[in-house]
């Protein structure tokens, strides 16, 4: 199965950088996520899940770190937390990581609004951003 990996774009839009990697079984989604066009940008990442579901792979480590996302790209993000539930229900184990900076009460609600929307659970890792 082959990587994905979507460098992060900023402009009038801002898109987040994006690595899949099967090898390690580590994702990651970082950065900015405010775009137009959502499910174009998220598609290949969900079809990209699916297919690592179905490569019968046992665990999933997905990293999620982004600073800012629009209401769009929230849709989105819980529609990769659907796919990572689905991983799990077919007896994958999964390990999401949800950092967010130590002084951004509103992303760290966002994230346990997350976390109880999917029913799944996530580790909330404070860090320091750099400015």
């Amino acid at each position: 199965m082959e990587n994905l990996y979507i460098k992060g774009q900023r402009g009038i839009y801002f898109t987040p950088t994006v690595k899949l990697d099967a090898e390690t079984s580590v994702c990651e989604i970082s950065g900015e996520s405010y775009l137009e066009d959502t499910v174009d940008f998220y598609d290949p990442i969900i079809k990209w899940l699916n297919a690592y579901a179905e490569e019968s792979y046992k665990s999933l480590t997905f990293n999620f770190k982004l600073t800012y996302f629009n209401t769009s790209s929230s849709k989105a993000i819980l529609n990769i937390l659907k796919s990572l539930k689905k991983f799990k229900e077919k007896g994958g184990e999964i390990e999401i990581n949800w950092y967010y900076p130590d002084d951004d009460y509103d992303i760290l609600a966002e994230a346990e609004d997350f976390m109880e929307d999917s029913k799944l659970n996530f580790n909330l890792i404070p860090y320091k951003l750099e400015y």
